[in-house]
């Protein structure tokens, strides 16, 4: 088995990335810059693609990334990033011990009050622990995500109509199709904090980050999508409520619910 890292950027400058993060194995770069182009680089022995697109959005970025993918072993990336030594022999080998596995979900080292999960054993993953999964922790089978049809969504995500959320519908959509995705406790690599710790999507807990939740819940839970709301604004009031008051992002969250809701009809 080989593994490449399939990697979503915006306006990198490709050799600098590469060697800040330290990527030691085949891999496609998706750098949204404003421009159309591609190069290859080659790095200790593998080789790396940048493809340039003018287009923005992470959800079409990793798109672009797996459509162009050759590895066996596919592992999502962001540019903030740093990996371990050894982590592509780490990745296929955890998939070489489960063979069992369509898609693995790796430990990836983040500060405190950004960490969302932290695995200590392996274990099948299901829809409903599902949520707390990042996209860069993930390494999938292609084989497996190709025959099963499953892409990101090009509506949610950093820079695109709704700020977040591509990550956990690209895993419920995963789970739905019938692939077997378990945790393992394997680390690769940790988060390198961007200057300044900006963000690429959040702005605070302001109107649009309810209204996009909402919108996000629709597409997530369907009929369900207003008391998992309430329990999730309820739950995080102390933290997120500060500047508005929870009922009143619990009704903004609603109304992103009916768009969600409008919109999904509207597909069909």
């Amino acid at each position: 088995m080989k593994l490449e890292l399939l990697i979503s950027a915006v306006n990198a400058e490709a050799d600098k990335l590469i060697e800040k993060m330290g990527v030691k194995s085949d891999a496609v770069l998706i750098n949204q810059c404003g421009r159309e182009d591609s190069a290859e680089i080659e790095v200790q022995g593998s080789l790396v693609r940048v493809l340039s697109f003018a287009e923005k959005g992470v959800g079409k970025s990793r798109n672009r990334a797996i459509d162009a993918a050759r590895g066996d072993i596919l592992l999502f990336a962001d540019d903030d990033i740093v990996y371990e030594d050894g982590y592509a022999e780490k990745v296929v080998r955890e998939f070489a011990m489960h063979p069992e596995a369509d898609a693995l979900f790796f430990n990836v080292q983040v500060c405190e009050e950004r960490r969302t999960y932290y695995n200590t054993d392996y274990k099948r993953v299901h829809i409903w622990n599902s949520g707390r999964y990042p996209a860069y922790s993930i390494a999938i089978r292609r084989d497996a995500l190709n025959s099963a049809g499953v892409r990101f969504s090009e509506l949610f995500g950093g820079g695109a109509r709704y700020s977040c959320g591509e990550d956990s519908l690209f895993i419920r959509d995963c789970l739905k199709a019938g692939l077997w995705m378990c945790r393992t406790a394997t680390c690769i690599g940790r988060e390198e904090p961007r200057p300044g710790g900006e963000s690429t999507w959040f702005k605070g807990y302001d109107k649009k980050y309810f209204f996009d939740r909402g919108v996000l819940y629709a597409y997530l839970y369907g009929a369900l999508a207003a008391p998992m709301g309430l329990r999730y604004v309820y739950a995080k009031r102390k933290t997120m409520c500060r500047d508005i008051p929870w009922q009143q992002a619990y009704k903004i969250l609603k109304k992103g619910i009916k768009e969600g809701k409008d919109g999904k009809r509207n597909i069909r």
